[in-house]
């Protein structure tokens, strides 16, 4: 602990007025963001899969961007969606 403090402290005047933000920046900096990022469009994908195997695309992605991977469970409780009925075709007119 004290040396995850260490790294969150270093360069920072505790008195100055924007020590937050420095401490908020350093402690954003030791974050592995490239992995997070793939991580979480790898949730996404998922998500957009389950959605389409279940006739959902759009909630499949947007579950999956809000929730991450629980976002796959509201996907998958919820039942499939029925194929949109098409009204049926037109009399043709008589040719007088």
């Amino acid at each position: 602990m004290d040396e995850l403090l260490d790294k969150a402290m270093q360069g920072v005047d505790p008195d100055a007025p924007g020590a937050f933000w420095r401490v908020f920046s350093n402690l954003m900096g030791l974050l592995p963001w490239n992995a997070l990022f793939w991580w979480s469009v790898g949730f996404v994908v998922v998500g957009a899969l389950l959605g389409w195997w279940r006739g959902r695309l759009a909630e499949g992605v947007i579950w999956a961007v809000v929730l991450g991977p629980f976002g796959w469970f509201v996907v998958l409780a919820r039942p499939v969606a029925k194929p949109r009925a098409e009204p049926p075709p037109l009399p043709r007119k008589a040719r007088p």
